[in-house]
Parts: C-alpha cells; structure tokens; sequence
C-alpha cells in the first residue's frame, strides 16, 4: 500500500500522523511511505530520520495525496484537505465528526473510507485513544480490507526492543 503522510495544517497542530519509527516498520513489511517535506518538524522529527527509515520525502502536500492510496493524518481534515482528498482514498485520523455534519457529508461525496482513531476499540469494545501503553492501540489499528486493491496494514506497531 502507498501511505501518505502529510504535513497537519490546522492551526497550533504540531503533531505528525506517524513516527520515523512507524515509517519503518510499514517500510519492513513492504509498504510505501510518502511523507511531506517537514512533516515531521513540529514534532521533533527530521526528514532525514524518515528517509533513513525508508519513506520518501515528497516536497508537497499535494504530491503527497497525489501518490498515496492512505493518508494519515492526526487531526480531521479541514478545507484544504477535503480538496486534496481523491476519490475513494483511505483517511487514517482522528474524525469527531458529530459535531461537524457538513464534514461527514464531503467525505460520503468523496467516498472515503474514513478510519477514526477514537473508534477504534479492543474486544472488550473499550477505545484506546490517549492509552498509557500506545503499542497496544497501534496494533489494533490493523486496517479492514475495502476492496480486492487494500488488503489492510498495520499503520503502527511496538518498536522492537521495547518493554513495558
């Protein structure tokens, strides 16, 4: 899968949607990883990390949108996003969309397959958004199959090594 990584726009967003870490390890098990140039900036995160973690550095969000097949975000899209969203593209972000119907709306318009990080839950139907161990909601966030073309991925994972 190509996986897009853009650069957050709202504004006061520092955050970026992935890691180097988990740039490395969609990288491990064959994926594609597109990340904007300075993506990673307000998070302390340099292109050079994630080019030695094996995504490639694109100069623009739209190059961004234009290559992946999944973009992960960490806040809801707002307008320039919506813009650059293509036509049955994967959104992998924090949603909140009740309080937003009109953002709801543009996506069903688009047919984005739109994964929220505050639904995802484990067997016990429990949300791990803000967990004490994020290793835990990573690995949970195993991505259902759509279409033939997305068989799924894991977005994060444990970084190797670690131990709680």
């Amino acid at each position: 899968m190509r996986i897009g990584v853009p650069t957050e726009i709202k504004t006061d967003e520092y955050r970026v949607g992935m890691t180097p870490a988990g740039a490395a390890v969609l990288h491990a098990d064959g994926h594609e990883v597109f990340v904007q140039a300075g993506a990673g900036n307000g998070s302390g995160f340099s292109d050079d990390e994630y080019k030695a973690a094996g995504a490639t550095i694109l100069p623009s969000a739209d190059s961004v949108y234009e290559k992946a097949e999944m973009i992960v975000k960490v806040k809801e899209p707002i307008e320039a996003d919506l813009k650059r969203l293509k036509d049955g593209q994967l959104l992998f972000t924090y949603l909140h969309l009740a309080p937003v119907p009109e953002l709801t709306q543009a996506l069903l318009k688009k047919k984005i397959t739109g994964v929220a990080y505050e639904t995802i839950t484990d067997d016990r139907k429990r949300t791990d958004v803000g967990s004490r161990r994020p290793h835990v909601s990573a690995r949970r966030s195993l991505l259902p199959a759509q279409t033939e073309r997305r068989p799924g991925c894991v977005v994060g994972r444990r970084p190797r090594g670690f131990t709680e």
